[in-house]
């Protein structure tokens, strides 16, 4: 069997949510919440992340064999990187055997070196997540086991946002904060978010794991100086803290905060920092994220690296998806797995699924649907849907 057509188009950016019927009991903290960000030094720009974030739509990619089975694959970034797959990428692709993940993985990352990295990495990561469903279906299997089986019975979920207590109410023992400032707040920030995870770790008791997420707002100073105020409350880790190109940086951190958590990578998108960071020690937790660094084979060739020098990898929002699920399902050092919880209290979680027949976390476990591929549920006429 073989590759006779690879198509990228826009798809609703708003998948998440579109489902729900049940009221919310109060707006999701998403809608206002101030989170410390890379642009937070320039006033205009710094309350709110969307303000300056590209509001292109997603993307979907269907991979077609020439017996007309097909795969789907999600990414983001619109109109850049479907001319990457459409224009670029995806010709050369064509006549290629459809089992032959690993070789296509190779060529899209030679055929985008001259501008490889970041957009090209969302593009390759959309063809290869579908080659990897249309592969799972062709085999008639789910892609957990060719990947390697199950690891687990199930996957052991965190949920990530502000709505600390509804996490509580959804049965997760584990918890993810969105952290409010940053350098730009000078003394009195590093005071106010001492104050915020203060009150969520009263809120949660400490039986229950609480990690800090920093959006690549920090520099190595502030890192250091937020670690020490924040360690009476007992963080998991503290996470993407610096800008993703400073690796450098994410070393020395190692370096001054030795007994720290530390978490990196939803930013890497090739696998050298990866590579980088495994070498030096220079982080306890790989976040990936499936759609972005290379679609599955990318992540696994990251676990690979991880698992050579004792590091976790816990990808980016794996939860959120059926790609991430079934990643989650079969790597042994991928013991938990991350749910962003973008909906608002009230709105039961298996509302807001992306894909008719993604599991969605029940008192923070999940196990991923196990039809043929990624096991999404999706027909032809539903992805026609969801274009825009």
């Amino acid at each position: 069997m073989r590759v006779k057509s690879v198509r990228a188009f826009a798809i609703r950016s708003d998948l998440v949510g579109s489902g729900a019927t049940t009221p919310q009991t109060r707006p999701s903290w998403t809608n206002d919440a101030e989170v410390a960000n890379p642009m937070s030094r320039y006033p205009r720009y710094k309350r709110l992340r969307s303000t300056w974030r590209p509001q292109w739509p997603s993307v979907g990619c269907l991979v077609t064999a020439t017996d007309g089975s097909w795969g789907f694959g999600m990414t983001r970034y619109g109109s850049p990187v479907i001319d990457i797959i459409n224009e670029h990428m995806g010709p050369l692709l064509l006549d290629e055997p459809c089992m032959a993940t690993e070789k296509m993985w190779d060529m899209m990352l030679r055929i985008t070196s001259p501008y490889g990295g970041g957009l090209a990495s969302y593009a390759m990561s959309a063809v290869d997540l579908a080659l990897w469903d249309l592969k799972g279906k062709l085999l008639k299997r789910p892609v957990y086991e060719l990947i390697g089986g199950p690891a687990r019975e199930h996957i052991e979920c965190y949920a990530t946002g502000n709505d600390t207590d509804w996490h509580m109410e959804q049965g997760f023992n584990a918890t993810k904060l969105a952290c409010p400032y940053g350098p730009a707040d000078g003394v009195r920030g590093l005071a106010m978010n001492e104050e915020f995870v203060a009150g969520r770790r009263k809120l949660i008791g400490d039986s229950v794991e609480l990690m800090l997420d920093c959006w690549m707002a920090f520099d190595v100073d502030y890192t250091v100086r937020l670690a020490e105020r924040l360690r009476a409350y007992k963080l998991r880790w503290i996470e993407d803290c610096l800008m993703p190109d400073d690796l450098d940086g994410q070393a020395e951190l190692r370096r001054r905060l030795p007994m720290e958590g530390l978490a990196t990578g939803e930013h890497w998108y090739t696998l050298g920092p990866f590579a980088n960071a495994a070498a030096r020690h220079s982080a306890d937790v790989f976040q990936p994220d499936i759609g972005w660094a290379g679609g599955l084979t990318g992540c696994l060739k990251i676990a690979h690296i991880a698992e050579g020098a004792g590091i976790t990898v816990i990808p980016h929002a794996g939860v959120n998806t059926p790609y991430g699920q079934h990643f989650g399902m079969a790597i042994p050092n991928s013991p938990y797995g991350e749910y962003f919880v973008a909906s608002a209290p009230g709105v039961p979680l298996n509302e807001v699924r992306l894909t008719p027949n993604m599991q969605t976390p029940k008192n923070g476990i999940v196990r991923p649907d196990d039809s043929p591929g990624f096991g999404m549920g999706l027909t032809l006429e539903d992805i026609t849907a969801m274009c825009v």
